[in-house]
């Protein structure tokens, strides 16, 4: 029986269920969120675009996504 182990963030406010190993990059792959239109911020710090496949996520991290939103 192989059981898929998970770990409780906090996703905008909201506590969530998440796979444990990801990364924020594998997190918004999970989340159908493009890297480039979405600012993260982990813990209250913002990451680096360029960092997010590198950057793990944890148990009881808070994460906050900021979405762009185009228009004219």
């Amino acid at each position: 029986m192989t059981v898929t182990q998970k770990i409780r963030i906090r996703l905008n406010g909201k506590e969530r269920e998440v796979s444990r190993g990801l990364t924020v990059g594998s997190l918004l792959d999970e989340l159908e969120l493009r890297p480039g239109m979405v600012v993260v911020e982990l813990n209250r710090e913002i990451l680096a675009r360029e960092g997010y496949a590198g950057v793990k996520v944890s148990e009881g991290d808070a994460i906050e996504l900021v979405h762009f939103v185009g228009g004219g």
